[in-house]
């Protein structure tokens, strides 16, 4: 059974995941390597509080006895040395994982899991870098993790079923929907996700519309919650890039990035996060 749960990177994932993780009752340690980063960490858990509260959502108690099991730590072998599950919230990039699975592999329990929030890469890769292939898995959440219904779980190579059904039941009680799927690149959500986004950007650099426009016809139209550009404004410009570029290596042209994306990125239009990414939040007066 699932009660600690490490928490690694306080970004805009990590932050979500150990938001959600504290409020249904686990002990959560949030783990990175500045004190700054997870000050901002702090902050933001305390603001998606006062908005819970505000909209009736959650009460005083609950807030309190949330707050209560989260601990900000800047040291990964306190953040691990007792947990039963540690999820990896890092950036999408390989030789990061690889290290940090490697370390927390020397650091956790022997009965501890790790779970992978990755959107697109291989948790059977992620298993190789440890002794524990068995205990291996990916957690896919989504943005922003308070709001967001599903957390999608993909089995490695050599998952064990029982690593699939714990991590389930752990996801179900943090409150979310779940499927099960089988590791192939993209899963299923991200790789349909990559395609509408990436085809949008084609769109926008064709001419054929605005952001807004094209954003409009997308929800209005065929009924998603988000716009691709409002999505990938809120995700990150250089995440979008860095998973088309690892679908494009592993599944094939359709993947190509956009010019359109690569030419933002390398102006730093990353999104929210950065003020600007397709629009402009120092003008919109939007909250970033």
């Amino acid at each position: 059974m699932i009660q600690k749960i490490a928490v690694l990177g306080s970004g805009v994932m990590g932050r979500g995941i150990a938001y959600i993780s504290a409020l249904a009752g686990f002990s959560v340690h949030l783990y990175d390597t500045s004190d700054e980063a997870l000050t901002n960490a702090k902050e933001e858990i305390n603001l998606i509080f006062q908005k819970g509260m505000s909209r009736q959502k959650i009460s005083l108690e609950q807030k309190e006895a949330a707050i209560s099991k989260l601990t900000f730590i800047t040291s990964i072998k306190e953040a691990v040395q007792s947990a039963d599950l540690v999820i990896e919230a890092v950036p999408e990039k390989i030789e990061i994982k690889k290290s940090i699975f490697e370390e927390i592999d020397k650091l956790a329990p022997e009965h501890c899991l790790f779970a992978t929030n990755t959107s697109t890469m291989s948790p059977t890769e992620m298993a190789s870098f440890t002794k524990r292939p068995s205990k291996v898995i990916a957690m896919h959440f989504f943005n922003p993790v308070h709001k967001m219904p599903l957390v999608e779980i993909i089995k490695g190579l050599e998952t064990a079923q029982e690593t699939a059904d714990v991590i389930k039941m752990t996801a179900e009680k943090m409150g979310k929907e779940t499927v099960v799927v089988n590791e192939f690149p993209g899963f299923v959500t991200s790789r349909i996700s990559a395609l509408v986004g990436n085809e949008a950007f084609y769109m926008l650099q064709e001419g054929i519309g605005t952001p807004e426009d094209i954003d409009k016809a997308i929800k209005l139209g065929l009924n998603y919650p988000m716009g691709p550009f409002e999505l990938v404004d809120l995700v990150g410009l250089d995440t979008r890039l860095n998973n088309l570029n690892y679908l494009h290596k592993t599944l094939g042209e359709k993947y190509r990035p956009a010019p359109l994306l690569i030419q933002y990125v390398k102006a730093g239009r990353l999104g929210r996060k950065t003020g600007i990414g397709v629009y402009d939040y120092t003008l919109r007066g939007d909250e970033a």
